[in-house]
């Protein structure tokens, strides 16, 4: 039995390799976007440099999602093709798309960019949510000044009770890194309890 309501610290896909199939009842995730992120501060994202080398995780996400229940993944706009191709090829189907509008642009370029944006994922044929939430959402800042994407709780306690109940096993297997001495980075699943 695997523990909950703890981080479980390692390589996110060789943990997701030692889960049981069909083991968690939501999955909630924010995985490296690879865009190279940098923000104003010179701060950067672990594994965020190459998609395809993180991606291929989805595969055991699916595996471990329970049948008929959603997977929600945040991820960058700039590589949509790239995600949708990964969760197609995990077997996942997308049945919603929800946007955050901050009242701050995140980056500049052709635009002012002041979203983020995460789809939601079906493994077969999920049940309708008792109380929907909309497509738009307002952004809530973390305020953490470590890590410059992370989400807030804020924002993703809708997403949970949307799409799970009292007692359900979520798990959100990008939780965060470690940086270990060699150089090379872990993602760090987490595993919890509705």
């Amino acid at each position: 039995m695997f523990p909950v309501n703890e981080v479980l610290q390692g390589d996110c896909a060789r943990v997701l390799r030692r889960l049981p199939d069909s083991f968690v009842d939501l999955i909630v995730t924010d995985p490296p976007y690879g865009v190279r992120y940098q923000d104003s501060q010179g701060r950067t994202i672990a594994n965020d440099d190459d998609p395809n080398r993180i991606l291929g995780a989805f595969t055991d996400v699916y595996r471990v999602l329970k049948p008929d229940s959603i997977c929600i993944s945040f991820y960058g706009w700039g590589q949509v093709d790239v995600f949708f191709r990964a969760w197609r090829r995990a077997g996942f189907r997308p049945v919603g798309h929800i946007v955050w509008a901050k009242n701050y642009a995140s980056r500049t370029r052709y635009l002012h960019y002041r979203h983020e944006q995460a789809y939601v994922l079906a493994k077969g044929s999920p049940k309708l949510p008792e109380q929907p939430i909309d497509d738009l959402q307002p952004w809530v800042y973390s305020g953490n000044a470590d890590h410059p994407t992370q989400k807030a709780v804020q924002i993703l306690t809708p997403l949970i009770e949307a799409f799970s109940q009292p007692g359900q096993l979520v798990l959100d297997p990008f939780a965060g890194f470690r940086k270990h001495p060699g150089g090379r980075r872990d993602q760090w699943p987490s595993l919890s309890r509705n």
